[in-house]
């Protein structure tokens, strides 16, 4: 397997990385916003899967073109249901505050739970879990936060990386949290990033051909 490093908005991703099996990088993209005619990326994603495990849980759009998945928001809501294995890597492009991160993630996870009438106590008290692990952090250019999501649904393991410092790590055992954690990246037309939906959904429309 080669090793060179794909570059995305000029961040160096790995093309695979190994957990309990070798993941591939699928899908790569970022979060941006245009402020008077400029361009301003804040980060950039890659999306790690099992080729496999895509055509195993996925056939059903098999011989879909990547434009017509892209616009599919039931295919990406099966991706994120599968209980397959899958990464989210996210390095910072433009530095933010722990605190600010979070908050992010925290109005789109309660905003979604919320909407499925699935924001009990528990899933309130595992979000300020998670809130709070992104409190105190500050997340200077090429930080790396890691979602591990495992194969049985329902667990995910954040991981962060600043400064060369050794990885911090918070494990999320909430099922309806980690699912709509998953869903901020990869819920089609209601992602962060629309241009890692895209390039996705190029990279699932090949392998599921």
């Amino acid at each position: 397997m080669g090793t060179e490093m794909v570059m995305v908005h000029e961040v160096p991703f790995p093309p695979q990385i190994l957990t309990s099996k070798p993941l591939s990088l699928l899908g790569q993209g970022i979060t941006d916003i245009e402020i008077h005619f400029l361009q301003v990326k804040f980060t950039a994603i890659g999306v790690y899967l099992d080729p496999s495990d895509v055509k195993t849980h996925l056939e059903n759009w098999k011989g879909k073109t990547g434009k017509e998945l892209a616009d599919d928001d039931e295919f990406f809501d099966a991706l994120a249901s599968a209980e397959v294995e899958k990464v989210i890597r996210v390095v910072v492009i433009k530095e933010i505050k722990g605190s600010q991160y979070g908050v992010q993630l925290e109005g789109s996870v309660r905003d979604r739970l919320a909407e499925e009438d699935k924001y009990e106590e528990e899933e309130e008290a595992e979000l300020e879990k998670v809130v709070g692990f992104f409190q105190s952090k500050y997340f200077k250019a090429h930080s790396i936060i890691t979602y591990h999501f495992s194969a049985k649904g329902g667990v995910c393991e954040i991981g962060i990386e600043t400064d060369g410092k050794e990885q911090e790590k918070l494990k999320v055992e909430n099922a309806n949290v980690v699912g709509m954690m998953q869903r901020w990246y990869l819920s089609g037309s209601r992602g962060v990033s629309p241009s890692t939906i895209v390039s996705l959904a190029d990279s699932l429309s090949a392998v599921l051909t």
